[in-house]
């Protein structure tokens, strides 16, 4: 990852354009996956309940939406 610096720039602004290009790029989160091993089960499992969470998220704010239409 490489950040030049613009002109009249802060080298604050640098270092919080720098980390924003790796919080968006998941480099961070990659590295951090790929630390310890993981069984292919166990990915899948986490996938599985990752997916549920996502569809009982999107139900809560269907649901709230449709509370705030009613009233």
């Amino acid at each position: 990852m490489q950040v030049k610096l613009r002109r009249n720039e802060s080298s604050e602004n640098l270092i919080k354009r720098f980390s924003r290009k790796m919080k968006n790029s998941n480099i961070i989160d990659e590295i951090l996956e790929r630390q310890y091993y993981k069984k292919p089960s166990v990915k899948k499992r986490e996938q599985h309940f990752r997916r549920l969470r996502t569809i009982e998220k999107a139900k809560r704010k269907e649901a709230e939406l449709e509370a705030r239409n009613n009233k």
